[in-house]
């Protein structure tokens, strides 16, 4: 009868055989693996099945087979609320760009023939959305009829490649190594605003500092910081910025921008969101001297090289639109 240390050898080294073939990894681990990326993205079995057309049992018990296989349990699994093991999240933390990497592959293919077409993601910050991608989206769709564009708003700056995404769209140029970013918008600035009511009834602040006496409505990002308040000194680059108060605080823009126009107080804004109120005397503009122009939004993916056409066809035609108000 062999030693208890030799049997669980023995055991290890079955499982380890059962994991790689003479060329490399077991393909029969595949859908397994993706499976168990689908149901931790979800972080519902039953969310993740509804998505595959399984049931929910296959589903669990596939996953149950996967953790058996590997020798490690990959969820926390009770009757109302399921979780990641350490093991789990390390599992997949290592799986997402690699099945993202396979998704994009699966999806440039249909562009085989030289036109842009397929399935086309891209994260982006609602406001650019809302001012720049969806007022020209049935003349985009119609240029390029087989492509079909998937929003994902999405205010947090996320991992494009992680999250399964062709582009993203957000403030500023992105650092992150390996990737480009190209202007899609002009140069905007941020806008003080209140109503004319709240201002006749509160002053008008003449400087930054005077914000101490105002309320000021304020933006809480998903990772809980506060926005604080940017301005420069006229006449100067000298930066600063502001940790304003006030008795109200949303994380939602419009939501932000709806109580400004109730006169609950004052709001920093970028200027193409509160334009057309401003235009029609809902809102007053205050400290503009204070608010230069800064770098608009940027469209960033992966390097020009091997560009998919419908990204190349998305991001031509939004530097297009920037062109032509620009001049």
């Amino acid at each position: 009868m062999p030693a208890i240390g030799s049997q669980e050898a023995h055991n290890f080294e079955v499982r380890r055989q059962s994991l790689f073939t003479i060329d490399g990894m077991n393909p029969n681990l595949l859908p397994s693996l993706a499976w168990f990326s689908l149901v931790a993205r979800h972080g519902s079995f039953t969310k993740a099945a509804a998505e595959t057309g399984m049931s929910r049992a296959a589903l669990s018990q596939n996953l149950k087979a996967l953790e058996k296989q590997l020798g490690t349990r990959l969820l926390y699994r009770t009757t109302r609320d399921m979780s990641l093991t350490e093991a789990g999240q390390h599992l997949l933390d290592s799986l997402r760009p690699s099945l993202a990497a396979i998704e994009l592959a699966l999806r440039d293919l249909d562009e085989a023939d030289g036109e842009p077409s397929g399935v086309l993601r891209v994260n982006t910050a609602r406001i650019a959305a809302r001012h720049f991608v969806e007022p020209h989206l049935s003349e985009f769709l119609t240029r390029y009829p087989r492509v079909t564009l998937e929003l994902m708003l999405d205010d947090g700056l996320s991992n494009i490649l992680a999250d399964g995404c062709d582009a993203g769209i957000r403030l500023g140029e992105s650092l992150v190594e390996h990737m480009i970013a190209v202007p899609i918008t002009p140069r905007l600035e941020m806008a003080v605003v209140g109503t004319p009511d709240y201002f006749k009834r509160h002053g008008t602040p003449t400087t930054p500092a005077d914000l101490v006496h105002h309320n000021c409505i304020n933006y809480r990002y998903r990772g809980g910081g506060l926005h604080d308040w940017e301005f420069a000194n006229p006449g100067s680059d000298h930066e600063l910025t502001v940790e304003v108060k006030g008795r109200y605080l949303v994380n939602d823009d419009d939501g932000m921008l709806r109580a400004a126009l109730q006169g609950v107080g004052l709001i920093q804004h970028i200027d193409v969101a509160v334009q057309d109120a401003i235009e029609d005397g809902r809102l007053v503009r205050v400290l503009r001297d204070w608010c230069p122009p800064f770098p608009g939004f940027y469209l960033y993916a992966p390097s020009r090289e091997q560009m998919p056409l419908k990204l190349r066809a998305l991001l031509d035609f939004l530097v297009e639109k920037r062109e032509s108000t620009i001049r």
